[in-house]
């Protein structure tokens, strides 16, 4: 896959060439990506190749693993840990860190239960001041690393620990809120109707296959660098064949005892994950914000002398991680069915964080995808569920977890190593 810019081809003739010798062939993209990852430019790769490792094993060792009930089973259990980091990606790119995303989707949470039980909120309503919640505290702990210059380690491990007095205030020791409401409760409990699944799959793949081909003949007719039309479909085919089988697989019936019930179709939460993907792969590729988000991930000094509002985008990056981190709370609330005082207490953090830098977000910023919390998000989900398949051990869950962890930073620290000394 060649790398893409707005610059023109070198002319042939006096004229813009047709072609760009950098990307003609499937061999000339084949040979860049080769070069790319010589060059220390690894991205995904590594979480993918785990992702398919996981599953061999797993596959091997269980053969209810690759059932269709497991597989939705892993898809919802996934859903929070994928949002909690694809909302870290942002802060991540700034080389920063928020230590707080977890007990921040808790107390927005136990705002969302609150509005529900006490004052009887429309669901639409009180999910909005949660997400609000949310927000205001990224506003509180962007602005005091932007303006006090204190570190983010500091300021959202403080907000850590006053975040968690929220839900044990609200809730009291002991006690919790149920997260009943028919939709919020339905994302992780009900899935999309079959027909409706369908027409969906159908239509991101016609969507991805227009925009790809539209991009392609732009960019080939201002003589611009663009990847060969064959890589072009084989993409497309690619995409086309994950989304439609996922679809087929989810779309069966899947219930322990299909003659008497019926259980099929995609589980909410799937949706809800693949719209927030969207979104944020827009901001992050096809927005002036996404663009000085990257640059001053990558160099804060040449940004801000490039005009660019480091505070505002610094501050920017952190609200959106907390109200991030708010969608997660309610999509853990909806799996548990409850709020309580040690929600996004536990390991939340610890996994989404996991889930970026396996997925390929560099802790040292400047790289990342929200891509990346997808793909990292179901390899942290998939040690567990395959693990509780084998009746393992809780303390063998955090020993591979861990180990996961450890290897994908190492790859990330060796990766950065080897651009430097290739000058990129």
């Amino acid at each position: 896959m060649s790398v893409e810019s707005d610059t023109p081809a070198k002319p042939a003739d006096g004229a813009f060439a047709s072609d760009n010798r950098q990307a003609v062939t499937l061999g000339d993209s084949a040979r860049d990506y080769v070069n790319r990852l010589r060059g220390g430019d690894m991205g995904s790769l590594p979480a993918i190749l785990g992702l398919v490792v996981l599953f061999v094993v797993f596959s091997t060792l269980h053969d209810r693993f690759l059932t269709t009930y497991n597989m939705a089973n892993l898809v919802v259990q996934a859903g929070s840990i994928i949002v909690l980091a694809m909302g870290l990606v942002f802060v991540l790119l700034l080389g920063e860190i928020d230590l707080s995303a977890g007990v921040a989707g808790g107390a927005s949470a136990c705002v969302t239960a609150l509005m529900l039980i006490d004052h009887d909120w429309h669901w639409l309503l009180a999910t909005i001041a949660g997400i609000v919640v949310g927000a205001v505290i990224g506003l509180a702990i962007g602005a005091l690393v932007s303006f006090l210059g204190i570190p983010s380690f500091v300021v959202t491990l403080a907000f850590f620990l006053a975040l968690q007095a929220i839900p044990l205030k609200l809730i009291g020791s002991g006690g919790s809120l149920r997260f009943n409401n028919e939709v919020l409760r339905g994302l992780s409990i009900k899935n999309v109707p079959v027909t409706a699944g369908w027409i969906a799959a159908v239509v991101i793949v016609l969507g991805f296959a227009a925009l790809a081909l539209w991009r392609y003949r732009s960019r080939s007719a201002r003589g611009l660098v663009h990847q060969p039309l064959p890589l072009v479909i084989i993409q497309i085919v690619v995409l086309a064949v994950i989304i439609f089988g996922l679809t087929a697989l989810l779309s069966a019936n899947r219930a322990p005892n299909p003659n008497l019930f019926n259980i099929s179709g995609i589980p909410w939460v799937l949706p809800v994950v693949i719209a927030l993907l969207l979104f944020w792969t827009f901001v992050l590729t096809r927005t002036r914000f996404g663009r000085h988000l990257y640059a001053v991930g990558g160099n804060a000094e040449a940004a801000r002398r490039a005009g660019i509002n480091v505070t505002r985008i610094r501050i920017s990056a952190f609200v959106i991680a907390s109200s991030m981190a708010a969608v997660s709370g309610l999509l853990a609330a909806s799996y548990t069915g409850k709020v309580s005082p040690g929600s996004g207490g536990g390991n939340e953090l610890l996994y989404a964080v996991a889930a970026a830098v396996i997925g390929g977000t560099s802790l040292f910023g400047g790289r990342g995808r929200a891509m990346d919390a997808v793909i990292g998000g179901l390899v942290i989900a998939t040690i567990p569920n395959g693990l509780g398949l084998l009746n393992q051990a809780a303390y063998i869950n955090l020993l591979v977890t861990g180990g996961v962890l450890l290897l994908a930073a190492s790859v990330d620290a060796i990766s950065r190593r080897r651009r430097s000394a290739a000058g990129v």
